[in-house]
């Protein structure tokens, strides 16, 4: 399609990007909130249920395992059926195995219902973030996609202050917490409900008459098709799963796994055995512990700030690879002390912490500005999907390299995994800031002769 202006790049920053962006926070903030709580809820679950440490680690992981389904299925299902309708399904889903979750009796229960989690979630990623990603204009794409993902490590914040004040409740505390995201699913789904489909879906099946109402409806009615630029390759069709692996897209796809997956890998490690961790480091009791944890989780929000900034002054490669850099070295520090004391290894926790908050949101920046619009939840499900498959795996695993190895053991081996995502951001991680998605999709710059001016009080 040729476009004759750059309406929704060009865009200036309004009250429905502001909202839309809140909107599609919730996602970000119940998956961070939900695979916390397990952290904390565990501490009760383990004597209530009899747990052995294969059961525990089972437990942990699996939700990430759903998320590797929900990412990779319902990623290619948005691309088919729309964003709107996956939009708020997932929600519901998300509700409804959060509940059940808290009424669980055997472990294979706990087990089916954390898995079921994980599929809401991982649906939630593709769809929030692509629909996003079609509405906001390319001067603040980076920071707004971004802020979605920061809001993950303020959901996991709260699940710890949330798991502190339940852990008194008695021997059923882990039922409250793991129903407990029921109620963010449902505040989020309310917020939701009215918002339009995006126009450049629309657009990219045909739909031309309902793409052009949802641009009057948003941005006025003085503004039409012809004021989009389209990111979508040729005439109007339906993109394969298999697309995202031809032309100039396998590299970016191989790209996006990599770096997603060593984040993911000691992040939700971290994340899952927060207070196992920081015991096998020496710290005790309910304010080492907790107190701990939430402190670890709030410098997550800490370095999502200047990392906010920074992705659009000095662009997503630099920041990915200094991320990546400094916590490469302070994971490895710890393990070259002798005799290494909890002060060095909280330390080291917490600089990783800083790095990975500045820069764990170009998972989701990332993935929505190298993919046309037929494949862009596709892209986003499958990176979701395959940083799954290692973050699952190693929360398998913590329990037993934090036995086996110690802490400066396990932040060892986090390091290793970062040193991966590293070279593979040096070798292959373009640069996408203040670029038009037409432009990174298409190698083009489309023709755009000058706009209509678009002016605040036009847009919803």
């Amino acid at each position: 399609m040729s476009a004759t202006s750059n309406l929704i790049d060009d865009a200036p920053l309004t009250t429905f990007h502001k909202k839309l962006t809140f909107f599609a926070s919730g996602g970000p903030f119940i998956d961070g909130y939900a695979l916390s709580i397990i952290g904390i809820a565990l501490i009760t679950m383990i004597p209530g249920l009899d747990m052995t440490p294969a059961e525990i680690g089972l437990v942990g992981a699996a939700s990430l395992v759903g998320i590797f389904f929900g990412g990779g299925v319902f990623g290619w299902l948005t691309d088919k059926i729309g964003r709107h309708k996956m939009y708020i399904a997932d929600l519901i889903a998300l509700a409804l195995f959060s509940v059940l979750n808290g009424f669980a009796t055997e472990i294979w229960q706990v087990v089916l219902c954390r898995f079921f989690l994980g599929m809401a979630i991982g649906a939630d990623y593709p769809i929030a973030t692509s629909l996003l990603a079609e509405f906001l204009p390319k001067k603040h794409r980076g920071r707004l996609l971004g802020a979605t993902f920061v809001v993950w490590a303020i959901g996991a914040a709260v699940a710890y202050a949330v798991g502190y004040l339940l852990r008194d409740t008695g021997p059923d505390a882990w039922r409250w917490m793991v129903a407990s995201p029921a109620i963010f699913a449902v505040i989020t789904l309310l917020f939701r409900l009215g918002t339009p489909e995006s126009p450049r879906w629309l657009l990219s099946r045909g739909r031309r008459e309902e793409a052009d109402a949802v641009i009057k409806k948003v941005y006025g009615q003085q503004y039409g098709l012809a004021d989009i630029a389209s990111d979508s390759e040729g005439p109007a069709k339906q993109g394969r799963f298999l697309d995202i692996f031809r032309g100039q897209y396998w590299k970016r796809t191989l790209f996006v796994s990599i770096f997603w997956t060593a984040q993911v890998i000691p992040l939700f490690a971290v994340y899952t055995f927060a207070p196992d961790l920081l015991h096998s480091m020496g710290l005790t009791g309910d304010a080492n512990l907790y107190g701990g944890s939430f402190l670890i989780s709030m410098l997550f929000v800490v370095g999502g700030i200047p990392g906010l900034w920074l992705v659009e002054k000095i662009g997503r490669r630099k920041l990915l690879l200094s991320s990546f850099g400094v916590i490469v070295v302070a994971l490895a520090i710890p393990a070259f002390i002798p005799n290494v004391q909890a002060a060095p290894l909280f330390i080291a926790l917490a600089i990783f912490a800083l790095a990975s908050g500045a820069s764990s949101f170009l998972e989701v920046v990332y993935p929505n500005e190298l993919f046309p619009t037929e494949v862009r939840a596709t892209a986003v499900g499958f990176g979701t999907a395959v940083s799954r498959i290692g973050s699952a795996a190693s929360t398998y695993l913590m329990p037993v390299a934090i036995v086996s190895f110690g802490a400066a053991g396990s932040l060892l081996i986090g390091a290793g995994i970062s040193l991966v995502g590293l070279v593979a951001t040096f070798l292959l991680a373009p640069e996408t800031a203040n670029k038009s998605l037409s432009e990174l999709t298409n190698q083009k710059k489309p023709a755009t002769p000058e706009p209509n001016k678009v002016t605040e009080g036009s847009l919803s």
